[in-house]
């Protein structure tokens, strides 16, 4: 039986007095592809930021693999697998390709204490000291080709 991996129950977003989404809910399962589609206007992508975590709900909930992650930040809702990608690419023009792939990489990193800045220092030094980031940097280098 498939599996539900991301599940919105009645999900709804208001921005004052306009509910941009309301009340809906969807199921996606692994193995399939899902499309959202409607004119412009209709919430796509107020639902894909609600279901990536850019956005609270209003009220709903929004499950990832069975958890709960209703009002999680963006960026844990990504260390627990559900990734996101933009129509805008955001990458670092002064880095080269295998420095941006690093940085990527390296924000899997537990960062103690948090210091964004470490980030760009670690990326620009020519050596990774944690064997994890190595493998992701590694990994999604040999993926992209």
């Amino acid at each position: 039986m498939a599996e539900v991996l991301l599940s919105a129950q009645k999900v709804t977003k208001r921005f004052g007095g306009l509910a941009a989404v309301n009340g809906v809910s969807v199921d996606l399962w692994r193995g399939k592809i899902h499309a959202v589609i409607g004119p412009n206007g209709a919430g796509k992508s107020t639902l894909t930021n609600l279901l990536s975590g850019d956005l609270s709900p209003t009220s709903g909930q929004v499950l990832l693999g069975g958890t709960n992650v209703t009002g999680w930040a963006p960026e844990r809702i990504s260390r627990q697998g559900l990734g996101r990608s933009y129509q805008k690419t955001n990458i670092f023009l002064p880095l080269t390709v295998h420095e941006n792939v690093r940085l990527a990489a390296q924000s899997r990193d537990a960062q103690q204490p948090w210091n964004p800045l470490r980030w760009w220092q670690d990326t620009r030094s020519d050596t990774i000291k944690n064997r994890a980031t190595s493998a992701r940097l590694e990994s999604a280098i040999e993926l992209s080709g």
